[in-house]
Formats: C-alpha cells, sequence, structure tokens
C-alpha cells in the first residue's frame, strides 16, 4: 500500500491509499479523483491520464517505456522530464508518499 497524492492543476490535493500491484491510474479512478479521465482504461491508447510527477520523485518512478514516450506526444503540454501516463506506473510501497499534478486539461 501507498500513500499518493494527487494534485488538481487549482492546488486542491486528494491523499489517498492505493494498493500495491494497481496503477497511478487505477488508484485515481477508484478514488474518484478529477483531472485524470483515463478513457481507454489503461491501455496506454490514449493520453487521457497525463500528470506531472514531482521533480522529488521523477527518478524513483519506474523509467518510461517507448509506448508511454509516444503517447505523451499526444498530451496537453507535456513536460519531458516530469511527465509520465498515470496508467503506466505500478504503484509499489517503494512509492508511498508519490505526488503527481494534474495538467490543465486532458486532451
Amino acid at each position: 500500500m501507498a500513500k499518493i497524492t494527487y494534485v488538481e492543476h487549482g492546488g486542491k490535493e486528494h491523499v489517498v491509499d492505493v494498493a500495491s500491484g494497481l496503477t497511478v491510474m487505477e488508484g485515481a479512478r477508484d478514488n474518484n479523483i478529477p483531472g485524470i479521465e483515463a478513457d481507454c482504461g489503461g491501455a496506454c491508447a490514449c493520453s487521457t491520464c497525463h500528470v506531472y510527477v514531482d521533480p522529488a520523485w521523477v527518478e524513483k518512478v519506474p523509467a518510461k517505456d517507448d509506448m508511454e514516450e509516444d503517447m505523451l506526444d499526444f498530451a496537453f503540454e507535456p513536460d519531458p522530464v516530469t511527465s509520465r501516463l498515470t496508467c503506466q506506473i505500478k504503484v509499489t510501497d517503494e512509492l508511498d508518499g508519490l505526488r503527481v499534478k494534474m495538467p490543465a486539461k486532458q486532451i
């Protein structure tokens, strides 16, 4: 289990416990966190679960694969360092304390 903080674009924070093995996207969906649409359901076939990973966590989350990199090209205002698709980040105990911020909108 990991405590993850989802920060809406306007600054409102949602701190939730997410079970290990789920994705950060599933944690948002299961807890009704606004700002992560996840239109494709986690298949890495859209970019509607795009977030900016807090800079302190960028090196702690698993690296992006090529498919995620390609999908991020379709995200709203992607950042080459901090942008991630939450469907591609598996929750582990090591991610306890992770902070992610939603963009102004999802495409």
